[in-house]
């Protein structure tokens, strides 16, 4: 049995009808497994005595939490959602630990010229060669993020010849004797482009998880910049803060 979530118990009758049958079928939700099915809109429409369109509200709100999710013509209990620490991991490490099987799907691995903004951010010379890498990232076969990231074409000049796109892309760059000493990373919701959506699998309508991160190496020179787009019903991140 799960841990019941956020929303579940007493809520009170001046709550908006979708709200309690939402509060409802989270509690069913509680007593079910990764995998099992939901029940079907209709039935939960005469169960509550509620219209479709209540129950579609209640329905929409737990997917967008990550507590259901479609499946082909139905919809199921979901997974947990991964928890990425925020730190200078790569994504396959934080995945690994646990016990969840990373994956990528090759988007973009191109030579570009760098503009204004992306030379100023990688201490370059605007119109200076870098290396363009988008990936889909995922998590047990699952699409939860879209990784585009830019890095310097001089300094990884090897990495386009012999980066295998499938592979942990920060032990590739240790791998050339660079270490990670900081990072700046800017955190915050939006929603996808449709393209952006297509790629995920998702729609235009699902909150997202936008990290924008500068990573720098112990002598403070740039080594990437990365922007990372995370499904917000699949991901979830954690920081641990001391004084």
């Amino acid at each position: 049995m799960k841990d019941k979530g956020i929303g579940s118990g007493e809520v009170g009758e001046s709550a908006p009808k979708y709200y309690r049958v939402r509060t409802e079928l989270a509690t069913i939700i509680d007593d079910l497994d990764e995998g099992d099915p939901v029940p079907a809109e209709r039935d939960l429409a005469v169960r509550f005595e509620v219209s479709r369109e209540t129950v579609r509200q209640a329905v929409h709100e737990l997917l967008v939490e990550g507590r259901i999710q479609r499946r082909g013509r139905g919809t199921v209990v979901a997974s947990p959602k991964l928890t990425q620490p925020l730190s200078l991991c790569s994504y396959t490490e934080g995945a690994v630990s646990q016990g969840r099987v990373p994956g990528r799907e090759l988007v973009t691995f191109t030579n570009e010229r760098a503009d204004s903004e992306l030379a100023a951010d990688l201490g370059l010379s605007e119109g200076a060669a870098v290396i363009h890498l988008e990936r889909v990232l995922l998590a047990d076969g699952q699409k939860i993020g879209l990784e585009s990231t830019y890095l310097p074409a001089g300094r990884f000049a090897s990495m386009a010849r012999t980066f295998d796109p499938g592979t942990s892309l920060y032990a590739a760059i240790r791998a050339t004797g660079v270490t990670f000493d900081s990072a700046t990373e800017r955190i915050e919701t939006v929603l996808a482009s449709p393209r952006e959506a297509a790629l995920l699998d998702s729609t235009t309508a699902m909150p997202m998880l936008l990290l924008n991160r500068i990573s720098l190496d112990t002598a403070g020179v740039p080594i990437e910049r990365v922007r990372s787009l995370y499904r917000g019903d699949r991901v979830a991140f954690l920081a641990t803060l001391r004084e």
